[in-house]
């Protein structure tokens, strides 16, 4: 449960960031620079915090190795779903939130990687040792 809360934070913050709809953070900022300027700037900062807590987590629990192998999975994934018909990259919305989903899979796994690796291994993190 709590990697799937990590992912669907990571989700939710790109796709406010931008996606193919025009309920985003870029679309809004481009459209009312001139009348809501204060406001833009503080939605800007907000996310900008989000994004660096969760690529600095993840750089440092990953590395940029790590992400790019995650990623590297996601698409091959893809492409799976894509041979088996699943899966039109044609079509750009499609494939925008595709993208976006795959990001957030690999900030939802940078995030989330001491909790998994020690799902799997059984190894305890020194971060996770109790004083």
């Amino acid at each position: 449960m709590s990697f799937l809360l990590r992912w669907l934070f990571a989700f939710l913050l790109i796709a406010a960031t931008y996606n193919p709809t025009q309920w985003n953070y870029v679309r809004w900022a481009q459209s009312n620079w001139g009348e809501q300027l204060p406001m833009i700037v503080l939605a800007g900062l907000l996310l900008t915090i989000g994004f660096i807590i969760y690529l600095r987590a993840t750089l440092r629990s990953i590395g940029a190795g790590g992400m790019v192998l995650v990623l590297a999975l996601v698409a091959a994934i893809l492409w799976v779903a894509q041979d088996f018909g699943l899966f039109d990259p044609s079509d750009p919305t499609l494939a925008t939130w595709v993208g976006i989903f795959a990001l957030s899979v690999v900030l939802g796994v940078g995030l989330s990687w001491s909790i998994i690796r020690r799902r799997l291994s059984g190894q305890v993190d020194m971060d996770d040792v109790e004083e």
